[in-house]
């Protein structure tokens, strides 16, 4: 039996842990993997203590922090559910079964699917959900990034820098992020934008080899069918969002997005089961903001188990 199960190893989860650890606290984090969401990141330019380094390094810098503790780990095992059974929180996961007195929940969040045809047939197999990851594998290549905001944006700034020629396929009117990184982009030679455009499929043979695409109607969602190209690329970058992983929160309360709602201190509806970082509805999903979210619902988790 833990004081405390922490899911989730990205900075949420790791602060949590970094705090439950100087408490003193019996505890245990579960993670499919370690630095979450800022491991996948590009380059990091306002994250206070540094004023450049890239998602891997600051990742690294997370997980380091994390094991200077000697914090029991159970890295690669997914968790199946968790529930709340009389006192007791109880975690399941691919592996084994776990008991503690509290929860946080610092899952993250997970690349947004396409959803259309030839996804699955060449995901890794020239479509990738990772540039920082995946990016350095096209060089000289000709590349389609699909998304309009920061994420597609810190894609083809990567990408610039070592592709051919980079296609932004995006559905709105003009790309959205933040304005330094457009700038950014925009003045690249090697970008190309395509507004009011959707990827209707992703096509090859035995890797990727282009994109079929289709006009929208400007401020609409409404394909004209007449309006529709083919896009030769041998790499495609899919930017368009993220979705919680909380499915797994039984009676956990969420919103219409799969977030798991909670108060200013990190409460969830279920009485010691806390939530932090990109995973809940907190406004604005920033590194920084959900290494804060980590700490509080700690601090939170703590100020509950020594009332009970």
């Amino acid at each position: 039996m833990y004081d405390l199960i922490i899911i989730g190893a990205g900075p949420a989860g790791i602060t949590a842990s970094v705090y439950a650890a100087r408490k003193n606290m019996n505890f245990l984090v579960i993670s499919k993997d370690i630095g979450g969401q800022a491991a996948w990141s590009g380059d990091i330019e306002n994250y206070t203590g540094y004023q450049f380094i890239t998602g891997p390094e600051l990742a690294q810098k997370f997980e380091e922090h994390m094991r200077k503790y000697n914090t029991a780990l159970k890295e690669n095992e997914a968790v199946i559910t968790v529930e709340k059974i009389g006192s007791m929180i109880k975690v399941t996961t691919e592996k084994a079964e776990y008991e503690a007195r509290s929860a946080i929940i610092a899952s993250g969040k997970r690349s947004r699917e396409l959803r259309v045809p030839g996804e699955k047939e060449f995901k890794n197999r020239g479509l990738t959900y990772c540039a920082t990851c995946d990016g350095p594998l096209f060089v000289g290549k000709d590349v389609a990034i699909i998304g309009g905001g920061n994420s597609a944006l810190d894609a083809a700034l990567q990408m610039i820098s070592i592709g051919k020629n980079i296609y932004i396929i995006n559905n709105t009117d003009n790309l959205g992020g933040d304005a330094v990184m457009r700038q950014k982009v925009e003045a690249g030679a090697k970008a190309k934008v395509f507004n009011n455009s959707q990827v209707t499929a992703i096509l090859g043979d035995k890797m990727v080899n282009g994109i079929r695409l289709q006009k929208l109607q400007p401020q609409m969602t409404q394909v004209n069918s007449a309006d529709e190209q083919l896009l030769a690329v041998q790499g495609v970058f899919v930017e368009i969002g993220l979705e919680p992983n909380s499915e797994f929160a039984r009676g956990v309360e969420k919103n219409e997005l799969g977030e798991i709602k909670v108060t200013s201190y990190n409460e969830t509806n279920v009485e010691g089961i806390f939530a932090a970082g990109d995973v809940t509805d907190v406004p604005e999903k920033q590194i920084i903001i959900a290494a804060g979210e980590g700490s509080k619902a700690l601090l939170s988790a703590f100020r509950y188990l020594a009332k009970h």
